[in-house]
Formats: structure tokens, sequence, C-alpha cells
């Protein structure tokens, strides 16, 4: 689902209450554990956290007058949703996460290339989404971006 929103409080503010308290807290894990230099903006209706231009001025390939996107979390229709573009382009990220996760849940991942769905909100294991913030730089994101599309500043 888009919300039309011009701030992540703005977006928040839209949801049911229930997704209100889950992404507000996915948000600030986020905020609180992803490495100085990552950007949040409304990004493609969902909540995203970028490298901004000043960072890395070629921007994303597909539309270079964006900034380059990292992680998106949005509210859909039938869960709540993390995109981060780490786990997709990174073997190593991905082994790690798929590997952590049932130390955290009991319940089956959800998970598709980029995407970690959660549909109970009371059973998000929001430690584990910090970890994962937690483990790519900015400078490593655009290495791992340009080796993977091919694009050399």
């Amino acid at each position: 689902m888009e919300y039309k929103a011009d701030s992540p409080e703005e977006y928040i503010e839209q949801l049911p209450e229930d997704r209100k308290i889950a992404i507000g807290k996915l948000r600030q894990v986020i905020l609180d554990n992803l490495p100085a230099g990552f950007q949040e903006q409304i990004s493609y209706g969902m909540l995203g956290y970028v490298v901004p231009h000043t960072l890395y001025p070629n921007g994303y390939h597909c539309d270079p007058k964006l900034p380059l996107p990292f992680i998106n979390l949005a509210s859909q229709k039938n869960f709540v949703a993390v995109y981060h573009s780490g786990i997709y382009a990174s073997k190593e990220l991905l082994d790690w996460f798929v590997g952590e996760y049932p130390k955290h849940m009991t319940t089956k991942l959800d998970m598709g290339k980029s995407c970690i769905r959660f549909k109970k909100m009371d059973t998000i294991p929001y430690n584990l989404i910090g970890e994962l913030c937690s483990k790519m730089t900015v400078a490593e994101w655009v290495s791992l971006y340009e080796a993977n599309v091919g694009r050399k500043k």
C-alpha cells in the first residue's frame, strides 16, 4: 500500500494503530543502528533510508535524480515489510540473516529477495533488525552497489 506523506511522521500517522506502533519501533531501531551517512526520507511512498547525493552524486541508476536506496520500511496490506538492499546484493549478509533468524524467532522466515515480511505485529525481532541495519556502512553499500550494477564513479 502506498501512503501519501511528506515526512516519516506523516506516513506513520496515517497507519492503523497496531501498525503505527510496529512501524514506529522499526523506524527507531533503524535510526539507532544505521551507520552514519544514510539519510531518512519518504521514498517510493515508504520510509526510506538512502545514500544522499552529497555522498554519492551518481544517484540510483534507474533514475539518477533519486538518491541511492538502501532500506525501505512499509506497511503493506497484509504485513509490515523491511526491504534491505544489502541482503539482496550480499550473499554473505543474506546467509548471516537467515542463520540468525531462528535464534530470535519461533516462526518461519517470510522473505523475498530483499523483502522481510512480518504478518504479526507482536512478533517482530527488533533486535535482529537493528543488528542487520548495523552491518553495512555507506562506503560498503556503494562499493557493493557499483560492483553489482557495474557502474563506477
